[in-house]
């Protein structure tokens, strides 16, 4: 399979990265640092901005699924790649896509018709990453894509242990936090067994 990770420098894009690699896909990454990756025989790097529909574009050209870790970093990089990300798709005919959210774009328990964020769940006071999210969120749902988001709770680093719990639209009740290694260890298994298509899925121990 040829996977495509946008975000692969990043802390789970990397991580999906080694998995992806270690499951003998070949993988193509679009980064602007390509000296904080080693080199692979399946792993192909491109040098350019993900906000560049071009540099995006030939990336995505002739591949199977895409995953994207891209996030936002006090920028609106996240809402700018995004829409070219899923116009290379079409292009393409490619359907799948994975991303990591954030569990502010979950339904809060308090007010279920409210996103976490909105609904004051989380202790963050800032809301610039959610807000950013939510419009990825608003953009698949309009694309007709085959997507997934994972939306982790709060992100240390961390190996992968596997006991964590997940749900659809909602965060776990009394979840505190997830690893690193465990997010990553999801992210890659659904973008190949694709079993929450559609859905926005909580993950945390």
């Amino acid at each position: 399979m040829k996977v495509i990770i946008f975000g692969a420098t990043g802390r789970v894009g990397s991580e999906v990265l080694k998995l992806s690699l270690a499951a003998g896909h070949e993988v193509f990454v679009l980064v602007r640092s390509p000296e904080k990756l080693n080199v692979h025989p399946k792993l192909k790097v491109y040098v350019g901005d993900v906000r560049n529909l071009e540099d995006v574009e030939k990336v995505v050209a002739g591949s199977d699924v895409v995953f994207s870790a891209l996030g936002t970093d006090k920028t609106t990089t996240l809402t700018e790649a995004t829409p070219h990300i899923l116009k290379a798709m079409k292009k393409n005919g490619i359907q799948r896509v994975v991303t990591i959210g954030t569990a502010g774009i979950l339904q809060s328990r308090s007010s279920p018709d409210k996103l976490r964020y909105e609904a004051g769940d989380s202790n963050r006071k800032l809301t610039f990453a959610a807000e950013e999210h939510h419009k990825v969120y608003d953009l698949l749902r309009e694309s007709e894509l085959n997507w997934t988001i994972i939306c982790p709770t709060y992100l240390p680093e961390g190996e992968a242990v596997g006991d964590y719990r997940i749900e659809r639209s909602q965060l776990p009740i009394n979840s505190e936090r997830i690893s690193v290694g465990d997010t990553a260890s999801f992210a890659f298994d659904e973008l190949m067994d694709s079993k929450h298509i559609g859905y926005r899925i909580g993950i945390a121990y």
